[in-house]
């Protein structure tokens, strides 16, 4: 997957042109934009990895530029080019959102330091984007965009936090569907009395507080997509009637007799082993393998070591307007301390490190101890390659129960850390219990 190209913003023509080759011949695409309306309109027809901004711009400034598009595309990270007496400016800028500054005249080494710095990877969506650097990240998405020019029902697994209702997204909106619903439900979210009616809708009447009829997420979904979010998850006599949904693509409501045409796409997704839940009778056979027709297993964020820097900056300019804090970076020790940690909790631990981070750091640089990682959390060089499964499970389970003493035992506290949900603790916890026998709290 190929960089995202940088947008050159500069009224003056011989300087845009210069700075296109500078960065061109450094192996990005550029894209040069005379004003900021023509920026602007660049951002909206297409992604790009960073705005390379002049300042002194006619009739639209840099300044002007930068707060429109930190207001329309907020993780987009933004430099600006200023003249040597604007400095202060330069400085407001960035606290108003500006990566950085560069000073003129500047060489172009700086300017392809700067790039380095601050490009984004390759993203896809302005919500919910996916980064993807590691070739197995990068596979998985070749393999969801083949899919997604289908109606195939997807399956996507793997650890909670890694992503899949991002994937997922992504799936729609590279699809013929892009343009109608993505109606997402979290199976294990709604009370099991509830999910049935959330489900499939209700008649007026048809239970007690039912004063009128209500559509369900079958319904919302027309013509678009529903995400049935950890599914394994789903009470069993519930997937009996899921399942003839699937067969018939026809819902009927609660308390209803009509039954009503569905044009949906389902994508499913779980962080268990599927196939031990249908061993277990955990899950019925027939729908896992009515959901089965396209699977993707997603993997952990320790297995894309080469994403951890590129997610951690793009948290940085996703999170930075709700922190309160524009232009953060990361120290070169506190890349490595991300790189090194074994992230139980995947993606979402990550956010939450990160965010933690932008409110304890005093400056603009992120260090190692704003990150608050335990050290024995580091992963070992031996432990790291293609072999060592094993032992990053060990490495996590340690991390866990570590971190479940550090608390007292609060399991809420234990998931908030790790950035899991607490049904993903317990079942984590009752697999430890079932392995070795252990006594946890």
């Amino acid at each position: 997957m190929n960089a995202l190209p940088i947008l050159i913003v500069e009224d003056d023509d011989d300087l845009r042109e210069a700075l296109c080759d500078t960065v061109g011949l450094a192996g990005y695409q550029a894209i040069g934009a005379s004003d900021g309306h023509a920026a602007l309109k660049v951002l909206r027809q297409q992604q790009v990895g960073l705005v390379v901004s002049d300042v002194q711009m006619q009739p639209m400034d840099g300044h002007t530029l930068l707060r429109e598009i930190k207001a329309a595309h907020p993780h987009v990270p933004v430099l600006l080019m200023t003249a040597y007496g604007v400095i202060d400016k330069a400085v407001e800028a960035m606290h108003a959102g500006a990566c950085h500054y560069l000073t003129k005249p500047f060489e172009p080494d700086r300017l392809l330091a700067e790039v380095a710095r601050y490009m984004l990877p390759s993203l896809t969506g302005d919500v919910g984007e996916v980064v993807a650097l590691d070739p197995r990240m990068v596979d998985v998405l070749n393999l969801a965009r083949r899919v997604a020019a289908t109606d195939a029902t997807v399956l996507l697994t793997g650890e909670s936090g890694t992503g899949k209702e991002v994937v997922a997204r992504f799936i729609h909106r590279h699809s013929a569907r892009a343009e109608k619903p993505f109606v997402a439900i979290n199976c294990a979210a709604i009370p099991e009395n509830l999910l049935e009616s959330t489900l499939f809708g209700f008649e007026k009447g048809s239970f007690t507080g039912a004063s009128q009829a209500q559509p369900g997420k079958f319904e919302q979904a027309q013509g678009g997509t529903l995400l049935l979010d950890e599914v394994t998850e789903m009470p069993l006599p519930l997937q009996a009637k899921f399942l003839r949904v699937l067969q018939e693509r026809e819902v009927e409501r609660v308390g209803g007799h009509k039954a009503i045409p569905l044009n949906i796409r389902v994508i499913a997704t779980s962080n268990r082993n599927m196939a031990e839940a249908v061993e277990k009778n955990e899950f019925r056979e027939d729908l896992y393998y009515r959901l089965n027709v396209f699977p993707l297993e997603l993997p952990p964020l320790r297995e894309r070591p080469q994403d951890i820097i590129a997610l951690a900056r793009n948290f940085l300019g996703r999170l930075a307007s709700r922190v309160g804090r524009h232009g953060m970076n990361l120290s070169p020790t506190a890349d490595k301390r991300l790189e090194q940690h074994n992230w139980p909790g995947n993606i979402r631990e990550l956010e939450n490190v990160i965010q933690r981070a932008m409110i304890l750091a005093p400056g603009d640089t992120i260090d190692v101890e704003h990150l608050l990682l335990p050290q024995q959390s580091a992963v070992p060089a031996e432990t790291a390659g293609a072999g060592g499964n094993i032992d990053m499970k060990s490495l996590e389970k340690a991390h866990i129960m570590e971190t479940l003493a550090a608390v007292k035992g609060s399991r809420k506290l234990v998931a908030e850390k790790l950035g899991m949900s607490e049904r993903t603790l317990r079942y984590k916890l009752r697999q430890y219990r079932e392995e070795d026998g252990e006594s946890i709290a």
